[in-house]
């Protein structure tokens, strides 16, 4: 079984497909589609051990000549450096225009891979294959790609859209619990900005007597993600307006990350916690009107975080989100909300008002 939208873009339209067990098929009709007769594959390390059979049956007996690169886990992989290693692989590997480039594993390997393909030859066929609850719902969807740079997370990268997303649900069947929060937070942003709905549709996540994966809710709710983030897209391909407004909490999320060096609070972790001070900074420049939080709180125990309030010096996290890519003129940029459903771009220049924002944060992790 599977379900299917259409993203519209300025390069093109392409299709993304949400179910179980249509990774094969997809695999083989992308071939046919296409005419594509060798292909290269960059396959998370995690992903490789559990569903490497699975992975290189599907491509050969769709009768692929492929090569592959394995990405290391984790953040430390969105470097310039690893960026360049992949870029001259694909060089000195043969690669030509119309040769396509799976990205097969979550949203380090899709940004990263997205990347790549984008400035290869100056760009060659890009499917994303994510098997990452967060980049099924987000990150697989929308064409950002991109590394981290010291300064600050994703400042280096390019707009690229994919020829096709395939997101099968059999690959979330091996994911870790903490890869289920990351998901989970994206969800829950989907829910703050544009249907609170799917928060409550999101509640079988606090079910302990089974895994999330096989949830029958789970299908429909990684398609109506994955529509929200395309409508939103489509509107505002290039992030000149209302796209900003995907990055609902992610400001607090980005700086934090940086804080943590990118290994000690993964990005869903964040954008949870960046959520509930971004809704306290709406209440405090008066941009919301007495929001409650209690929404985002039910979740809260799902989460189990491994940075103390102790650690985050706000005065350094500032001077950081002061190098977010949002900021104007010198000026903090928020997406806050008047209201659930509701948000809105906001500029906050008092200091005060986002130090008590901060505060929240270290509060939570007290």
């Amino acid at each position: 079984m599977k379900d299917s939208i259409d993203v519209k873009s300025s390069s093109g339209s392409y299709k993304v497909s949400v179910g179980r067990s249509i990774f094969k098929q997809a695999v083989q009709q992308i071939k046919q589609t296409h005419s594509f007769k060798e292909c290269f594959l960059f396959v998370d390390e995690n992903v490789w051990i559990y569903h490497q059979e699975q992975i290189t049956d599907a491509f050969h007996q769709a009768g692929y000549t492929f090569q592959y690169q394995v990405i290391p886990e984790g953040e430390q992989s969105k470097t310039v450096s690893q960026w360049k290693k992949l870029v001259d692989y694909l060089l000195r590997s043969g690669v030509r225009r119309n040769t396509p480039l799976f990205a097969i594993g979550g949203g380090v390997t899709g940004d990263l891979s997205g990347f790549v393909a984008s400035a290869t030859m100056r760009g060659i066929p890009l499917v994303h294959i994510p098997t990452t609850l967060l980049a099924m719902v987000d990150s697989s969807v929308g064409g950002k790609t991109g590394v981290n740079h010291k300064t600050g997370k994703n400042l280096i990268g390019s707009f690229y859209q994919p020829l096709e997303v395939v997101a099968d649900l059999d690959f979330l069947e091996t994911l870790p619990s903490r890869e289920w929060q990351n998901g989970l937070s994206e969800i829950l942003k989907y829910g703050a900005i544009r249907d609170k709905q799917i928060i409550e549709r999101s509640t079988f996540f606090l079910e302990e007597d089974r895994t999330p994966a096989r949830h029958p809710e789970l299908t429909q709710l990684v398609l109506d993600c994955a529509q929200i983030k395309a409508r939103v897209v489509e509107k505002d391909e290039f992030e000149a307006g209302t796209r900003a407004h995907l990055n609902f909490g992610h400001t607090f999320a980005h700086a934090m990350e940086k804080a943590a060096d990118f290994s000690k609070l993964s990005h869903g972790e964040a954008v949870y916690l960046g959520m509930l001070a971004a809704i306290h900074l709406s209440n405090l420049t008066g941009t919301g009107s007495a929001l409650d939080d209690t929404p985002l709180r039910k979740f809260r125990n799902l989460y189990s975080f491994k940075i103390t309030g102790e650690s985050l010096n706000i005065s350094a996290l500032l001077q950081t989100m002061k190098r977010d890519k949002k900021v104007v003129d010198d000026n903090y940029r928020f997406i806050l909300l008047h209201d659930w459903q509701q948000p809105a771009v906001v500029t906050v220049t008092n200091d005060d008002l986002i130090e008590k924002a901060w505060l929240t944060i270290r509060k939570e992790l007290s």
